[in-house]
């Protein structure tokens, strides 16, 4: 990994700042910084002060106005306050020029996740992965944030700012970015010849935006302890279990989430672990229901499939956490027959949305998985008969009926 201190320090106190431009609105840039928010807590900041300002597009020196840096600066001052964060992605010119305005350490978006990427890397390929990433991130700062450099200490950075030092610097990040690719190289052939011996067995692959269940509901369906916790990215490393259903068996995974603003490296870093999205033969797409952007999640996230070539693979869409919905969207007053009806239009709208392949569950009270394991089974069935129709021993037991609500 990068030779450098972690960025948030634990119990860190933090500034997050947002930019309102042309095509968002007020509400939207606040429903960012909760985000935000969540990833510095992730990372293990507290978040004590939001800033946001309307602009048309970002200051070209500063990302955000003179007056609301200064108002910031104002802010800061007495309060020890120790970092500042951006919910966009800023150039290192930037990053120089705010730190010099501020005399705070300041971080984007894409710095924060790199970080609890970095902080959660187990496996020698995560590792990899993340380092790679974070060498692609930095290369084309190097000048711009040189003082940035120093100040996180060790490794790359911390001679002085002639232009030879960074000539020497770049020439020493590309080569150590050209030998991690090598690395991974010798990985990805590793962990595809792996995936060749699995056989023929039809391919599940979980994903989705991160903090939706996924890994609870990996463990549900194939009773093994994924680590699972109310933070993001909890699961970097992509877990595969041989699953049985009645007869029928198949192999279960459990990918990285997706997120709003994922660092275009990192996409690029994880394509190799996301190579259990590109090969799996059924997708299912976990929905965090509760979640007041789910929609938008559920688009980040098809997006994402786009760019894996993956989006047209079969999909059942599980609407995850149905009893935080309930709970947020039912009052003790509302009569049985109200609840019934604005379940009854959801359940509709999205079964018409998804082609009749969405389940309704909640995972942590295991509301729902029978219809969810038929639904999954049916389409495991579906796909072993026409690939594989001389594997009746998994077939022999009759299909079930549909699932749906």
């Amino acid at each position: 990994m990068l030779d450098k201190k972690n960025i948030i320090q634990n119990e860190e106190k933090a500034i997050l700042v947002g930019l309102v431009q042309k095509d968002q609105t007020d509400t939207q840039v606040q429903e960012y910084l909760d985000e935000l928010s969540f990833l510095a807590e992730t990372a293990g900041a507290i978040t004590v002060k939001r800033f946001t300002q309307k602009l048309p597009h970002p200051d070209s020196r500063t990302f955000i106005g003179k007056g609301k840096l200064e108002e910031i600066k104002n802010y800061i001052n007495g309060k020890n306050i120790r970092i500042v964060i951006f919910d966009d992605e800023l150039s290192g010119a930037q990053i120089n020029n705010i730190e010099k305005a501020l005399e705070v350490k300041t971080i984007d978006r894409s710095d924060l996740i790199l970080d609890i990427f970095a902080r959660r890397a187990k496996t020698a390929q995560a590792k990899a992965q993340v380092e790679l990433a974070q060498y692609q991130y930095i290369l084309p700062r190097l000048r711009g944030m040189w003082k940035h450099l120093e100040r996180l200490g060790g490794g790359i950075g911390t001679r002085g700012p002639g232009e030879s030092e960074i000539e020497t610097d770049r020439r020493i990040v590309r080569d150590k970015i050209s030998l991690l690719r090598k690395r991974l190289a010798e990985i990805d052939k590793q962990a595809f010849t792996q995936r060749k011996d699995r056989g023929e067995f039809i391919r599940v692959a979980l994903v989705g935006y991160t903090n939706v269940g996924k890994s609870t509901i990996m463990n549900l369906l194939s009773k093994r302890d994924v680590f699972a916790e109310n933070k993001l990215f909890a699961t970097l490393d992509t877990t595969t279990s041989k699953v049985v259903f009645e007869t029928t068996p198949f192999l279960l995974s459990d990918t990285v989430g997706f997120i709003r603003k994922l660092p275009h490296h990192l996409v690029e870093s994880f394509k190799s672990t996301l190579d259990e999205v590109r090969e799996a033969d059924i997708l299912l797409h976990v929905v965090d229901i509760s979640h007041p952007n789910y929609e938008e999640q559920i688009g980040v996230v098809n997006k994402t499939l786009q760019e894996l070539n993956a989006l047209e693979k079969p999909t059942i869409t599980i609407f995850n956490k149905m009893d935080q919905y309930e709970e947020q969207t039912f009052d003790e007053w509302l009569e049985d027959d109200t609840k019934k009806e604005i379940l009854d239009d959801l359940y509709e709208r999205w079964q018409r949305e998804t082609n009749g392949n969405a389940v309704f569950v909640a995972a942590i009270e295991k509301r729902n998985l029978d219809i969810l394991r038929k639904a999954i089974l049916e389409r495991v069935r579906e796909l072993y008969r026409i690939r594989y129709p001389y594997k009746t021993e998994f077939l022999y037991a009759p299909c079930p009926p549909k699932g749906g609500t």
